[in-house]
């Protein structure tokens, strides 16, 4: 069935199990003393990129996270659905977010995969080269 938006039920219901698999990795990430520091950055325009979670480690360094949510660790699970297509877009996003800043600190790009109820987070997971 329709909304009145044109999204179908289950399209919502993936988003609402995304940003619940996003709140999940916030709260795992702040009880490990991260800081966030801002969520769903987007850049602007088209085909840009979207990072989940800007956060600050406790040494200052800026972590860019991607979270990812599959049921089952089919096909690589979570961790292998963030291709390389998708890590440049990140990088993409990342860059533009440290254009902003006067300073720019150590930086790293971590991801958090949800499969089903385990939760693991990948510090480094990726580089920008």
């Amino acid at each position: 069935m329709n909304k009145p938006n044109g999204q179908t039920q289950k399209q919502s219901t993936t988003k609402q199990k995304g940003d619940a698999a996003e709140d999940r990795a916030l709260h795992y990430l702040q009880g490990k003393g991260l800081q966030l520091v801002q969520r769903n950055y987007r850049t602007p325009g088209r085909g840009g990129g979207e990072i989940d979670l800007v956060m600050r480690d406790t040494d200052g360094t800026l972590l860019f996270v991607e979270v990812r949510k599959r049921q089952k660790a089919l096909h690589g699970g979570a961790l292998a659905s963030v291709t390389l297509v998708k890590q440049r877009r990140i990088v993409f996003a990342a860059q533009h977010y440290l254009l902003k800043l006067r300073k720019v600190p150590p930086c790293r790009f971590d991801v958090v995969a949800v499969e089903g109820d385990e939760l693991q987070w990948f510090k480094a997971a990726f580089d920008a080269q």
